[in-house]
């Protein structure tokens, strides 16, 4: 009975990995900022096993310290708290602080935990396919790849800017501290929910079926928040995965995402238009052979879109009714 911890346990992709976790007979240790909050917790205490095994610590990602805690006495430390939204008017204070500092904080306190066997953190696609290069069918990304920060403040891409620093600057500190550490890179996240508040990654499908008149012109890697929760699982407990590892179960235009809806929900009122009149953003590869090295087998997106859906409308984030 090993026990890990997981921060910002309340999240999308955290709350999934607190459930299979407690699935495989872990005992967790899970930080929220508030443990007061219902909204943050109620879900966490009701998963099977959470009575027995689930401990939630409060703690937040700028104050230094406040994770030793909840890291004490573990083998296991998934570090996925880290803000996403798009709407930011204070980027450093919103993303990039809370993003590096908070990723430093925790690994402070992982320095400080004898026990500790491996870290395993939430990066994003968003550290790898952002450096200027093509992106183009032919073109297909792998671990190898970094996006790059000038280029971020550049284009005012707050959020992958965030995201690179943050995984930069975790490298750097495990090398210089001796902790062993792998990173799990997700793409775009989608599949059911299980907190009762609307992240990022769900908001996009829900503006698509709540009757938007248009559709982004972005292509974005899409892949299964339940994928997600296993590969870093199995990162966790395979001794030979190591470095970074992308998460793409397909490159989809949004346009193609539309069409998949429109198959699964044929009376849903889905947008015809794209938001621009410029060309489409080309589709381009990412490399799925080290993710399946972990032994991961990836969702079909079609599956994910369709559990996404049900579980919007489970949550009554939307009617159908209103919408046909």
């Amino acid at each position: 009975m090993k026990t890990v911890c997981v921060t910002g346990a309340a999240g999308y992709i955290a709350s999934w990995v607190v459930k299979v976790l407690l699935q495989h007979g872990y005992t967790v240790k899970a930080t929220v900022r508030d443990l007061n909050d219902t909204k943050k917790t109620a879900h966490l205490l009701a998963l099977d096993g959470a009575k027995e095994r689930l401990h939630l610590f409060k703690a937040n990602l700028l104050e230094e310290g406040s994770f030793d805690a909840a890291i004490d006495g573990c083998e296991g430390v998934f570090h996925t708290a880290s803000p996403f939204y798009h709407e930011v008017k204070d980027p450093q204070a919103e993303l990039i602080d809370p993003a590096v500092k908070g990723t430093l904080n925790v690994l402070g306190s992982c320095a400080k935990t004898s026990s500790l066997k491996r870290v395993v953190l939430t990066s994003s696609v968003a550290a790898v396919s952002y450096n200027g290069k093509p992106r183009t069918p032919d073109v297909v990304i792998d671990e190898t790849w970094w996006s790059a920060p000038d280029l971020c403040r550049e284009k005012k891409m707050w959020y992958v800017l965030s995201k690179t620093l943050a995984e930069e600057t975790a490298w750097k500190f495990v090398k210089e501290n001796g902790i062993d550490m792998v990173t799990i890179n997700p793409a775009m996240v989608v599949g059911p929910l299980l907190q009762p508040t609307l992240n990022t990654s769900s908001a996009a499908i829900l503006n698509l079926i709540k009757g938007s008149e248009t559709y982004p012109n972005a292509t974005f890697g899409w892949v299964d928040v339940r994928d997600v929760a296993n590969a870093h699982i199995l990162a966790f407990e395979n001794p030979s995965a190591n470095g970074r590892y992308c998460l793409v179960e397909r490159v989809q235009h949004y346009s193609d995402i539309v069409k998949i809806l429109q198959r699964l929900y044929p009376t849903l009122k889905l947008p015809e238009k794209c938001a621009d009149d410029q060309p489409l953003v080309p589709l381009y590869q990412v490399s799925k052979e080290k993710a399946k090295s972990l032994g991961l087998e990836f969702t079909p997106l079609e599956q994910s879109l369709k559990d996404t859906v049900e579980s919007l409308k489970e949550k009554k984030f939307f009617s159908p009714s209103s919408t046909v």
